[in-house]
């Protein structure tokens, strides 16, 4: 038989075989790759019995020998190869369907989400370095380096996949990793936990948060967050079917509204979320709000989530562990990664320390998500944690001179720029400059300025609380911040 496909336009799906007709092949071939400037003529030959050629359509995947202006040959041998068809192209002004024409009978499909992650777009983090790409502009929004991580911890890593360290590992961690995340963890809160049975490495902290709420909230139990707060938070909770209330943290300082938490905790509250050193705000929770927060926790019989993946990045005062203190390890899942502090944000390596009563539901989680996590790179994430005091005292030294370089630039360009006493970020007032939400603003920033910044709204469950802030990041080399400083310096003016 022949088929002549009159259009301008015909397609070849990914797999090399012919896209002869589009009405004629089921949905799942249509894969428009390919665009051809003429029309073709195609001769089917069949090559084998009249009951093979009756098989359903859904079993064909013919051979195909196709010639394209007698310039491109190809062959592709499938399940069924019992036709053959040579194309050829064919003069065929008269008869041509337009692109246009062809591509109206491909009806889009509507996007399918679960219901609970309906209300979840494209991350923001997602949509402003779409548009720094596409505007050239200089990235102080997203939180990763423009640099790299230390020479000895990559050396190690190297050293671990040139040692054959590249199968599954153990799934709740290499021992090597669970033994130095405990040490550290022993010098940094004075805590001592089991490596055995108290940690828990994780695909960087988003999965070990995900992993915690999965494995410890069930569908309607209530959960309190701080506003704003990490994305993830919240979609997590949504997957776990949590009830979430939200105690929101107001410029200039974002402290704790004891009250409201007070009146927020009751008996229904299954945990309470908590981020310090604070993203986005650059918070650090005092000792005298964790004080409050541990004993409204033992009060109620709440657990809490602590995510502390920015604890060595703290300038104005020391990180305090929440676990640390009394009454609250039992009661307490602390989080934290290795990403932030040794600038190798793509390793995701993270870790969850918590009692043997609470790491059961956080492994029984793991197990089904990512099971375990990158070999090489956690024996050289111990390596890295077994770093001396120097490297952390480094690190301080140089984010707070970056963050001299952001905060006094962004004073002189204008802004109003809240406090921020640790992470690598500062969140300020961009009202001053007329536009009238933090996205609108953001969206000028980009496009008139070069610069990105992250709207705050998207922290909130209330996007009105925060349209007034936005974030930047100073995670980036000081010639970049400088860069970034003198646009908005030269192009920014208040209105």
């Amino acid at each position: 038989m022949t088929i002549e496909v009159n259009a301008q336009r015909t397609i070849l799906n990914p797999k090399s075989y012919l896209w002869y007709s589009y009405h004629l092949l089921p949905d799942k071939y249509r894969f428009p790759v390919m665009q051809i400037s003429q029309a073709i003529s195609c001769t089917w030959s069949p090559q084998y019995s009249n009951e093979m050629l009756q098989q359903p359509l859904r079993s064909f995947k013919p051979y195909i020998l196709h010639t394209i202006s007698s310039s491109i040959r190809r062959t592709a041998t499938r399940k069924y190869p019992f036709p053959m068809a040579t194309l050829s192209t064919a003069s065929t002004q008269n008869e041509a369907v337009s692109t246009q024409d062809l591509s109206t009978r491909i009806v889009p499909r509507p996007v399918q989400v679960a219901k609970r992650l309906e209300k979840f777009k494209t991350t923001i983090f997602t949509q402003m370095s779409m548009l720094a790409i596409k505007h050239g502009a200089i990235n102080l929004g997203q939180g990763f380096p423009n640099f790299d991580g230390p020479d000895f911890v990559k050396e190690a890593a190297i050293q671990s996949i040139k040692e054959g360290k590249n199968q599954y590992a153990r799934g709740y961690g290499v021992p090597d990793l669970n033994s130095a995340v405990a040490a550290r963890f022993k010098k940094d809160s004075g805590l001592d936990v089991d490596p055995e049975k108290e940690v828990t490495v994780t695909s960087g902290c988003t999965e070990a948060i995900a992993a915690t709420m999965l494995g410890l909230i069930n569908p309607g139990d209530e959960v309190i967050l701080f506003a704003p707060f990490y994305d993830s938070y919240e979609a997590t909770l949504s997957m776990a079917g949590a009830k979430v209330k939200c105690i929101t943290l107001r410029p200039p300082d974002f402290s704790l509204p004891i009250d409201e938490l007070k009146s927020a905790v009751s008996k229904n509250t299954r945990a309470i979320l908590l981020n310090t050193p604070h993203n986005p705000t650059g918070k650090m929770f005092t000792r005298e709000e964790l004080n409050v927060i541990a004993s409204l926790c033992i009060e109620n019989d709440v657990l809490v989530f602590a995510d502390e993946v920015y604890d060595k990045l703290a300038f104005e005062m020391e990180h305090i562990s929440v676990a640390s203190l009394p009454g609250m390890y039992e009661r307490t899942v602390t989080m934290n990664s290795l990403g932030k502090t040794f600038s190798l944000t793509g390793w995701k390596i993270g870790w969850a320390i918590a009692p043997p009563h609470l790491t059961w539901g956080v492994r029984q989680a793991h197990s089904y998500l990512t099971f375990a996590t990158s070999t090489p790179m956690q024996y050289a994430s111990a390596t890295a944690l077994r770093a001396p005091d120097s490297y952390f005292e480094e690190l301080k030294r140089d984010y707070s001179a970056k963050k001299a370089i952001l905060v006094e630039g962004l004073k002189a360009a204008g802004f109003t720029v809240y406090p921020s006493s640790g992470t690598y970020f500062v969140v300020v007032d961009h009202t001053p400059f007329g536009l009238e939400n933090d996205i609108a603003f953001c969206e000028y920033l980009i496009k008139e300025v070069g610069v990105v910044a992250i709207p705050t709204s998207v922290f909130y469950l209330n996007p009105e609380e925060g349209k007034n802030l936005v974030r930047f990041t100073f995670c980036k080399d000081e010639d970049t911040l400088k860069s970034a400083v003198k646009r908005m310096k030269e192009k920014l003016s208040k209105k």
